[in-house]
C-alpha cells in the first residue's frame, strides 16, 4: 500500500469550512482505483492549524492514476481556499495499517 500525504496550514477560523470541504470530497475518493482510507489529523488548534491528510491506496500506480483523472487537481481546487498557500504532497509507503472495519 502507498499514501498520498498532505501537509496544509489552515486559515485562522476556516477549520470547519476545512473539514466539510474535505468531507465532500469522499464521495469521489471512494470512486477512485485503489482507494482504501482517509484519515485527517491537525497538528496543533492555534491561530493557523496545521493538518496532514492521509489518503491511502493500494499501489503507488493507483495515487498515480488520481493525477492522470483529475482527481488530485479537483481535491485541491476544493481546498485551497481554507489553505495559507500550497499543500505540501508527497507519497508514501505504507509499512503497517490496521484499520478496523465499521
Amino acid at each position: 500500500m502507498h499514501a498520498r500525504v498532505w501537509h496544509v496550514r489552515i486559515q485562522a477560523g476556516r477549520t470547519e469550512e476545512f473539514i466539510s470541504a474535505l468531507d465532500s470530497l469522499l464521495p469521489a475518493a471512494r470512486k477512485q482505483p485503489g482507494f482504501r482510507a482517509a484519515l485527517v489529523l491537525r497538528t496543533n488548534g492555534g491561530k493557523s492549524p496545521e493538518a496532514m491528510v492521509i489518503a491511502v491506496y493500494s499501489s503507488l500506480e493507483d495515487i498515480k492514476a488520481s493525477e492522470k483523472n483529475l482527481f488530485l487537481y479537483q481535491a485541491l481546487s476544493r481546498i485551497l481556499s481554507y489553505c495559507e498557500g500550497f499543500p505540501n504532497i508527497r507519497e508514501e509507503e505504507v509499512l503497517l495499517s490496521d484499520f478496523v472495519q465499521a
